[in-house]
């Protein structure tokens, strides 16, 4: 409890990163026209089980928020974490009407 953890974005690699007890969880993305696709989220064992992943996306959602940036998820784990926090949904770009 009362864990410090900060996520940051490391733009060189395109990913977000958080460091936990000597691991590190990331997030990849591509960034295009405004909008940030996160396509890859990796947790090393260590960290699983933790809330790492979740820690990691949140901030890594509110970084694209402070930016300006619309949200796009082609991983499933950030998928199902838009689908589970509702508050976020003003991130992702409107459903194409087709």
């Amino acid at each position: 409890m009362g864990e410090s953890f900060a996520v940051r974005d490391n733009p060189a690699q395109s990913r977000f990163e958080l460091d936990l007890d000597g691991s590190m969880a990331l997030a990849e993305y591509t960034l295009d026209d405004g909008v940030m696709t996160f396509t890859h989220t990796e947790t090393p064992p260590a960290l699983q089980g933790r809330g790492a992943a979740s820690k990691l996306i949140h901030g890594a959602l509110s970084a694209a928020r402070a930016r300006g940036l619309k949200v796009r998820a082609t991983c499933s784990f950030v998928v199902a974490y838009l689908e589970r926090h509702p508050e976020f949904a003003d991130l992702t770009p409107s459903s194409d009407p087709r």
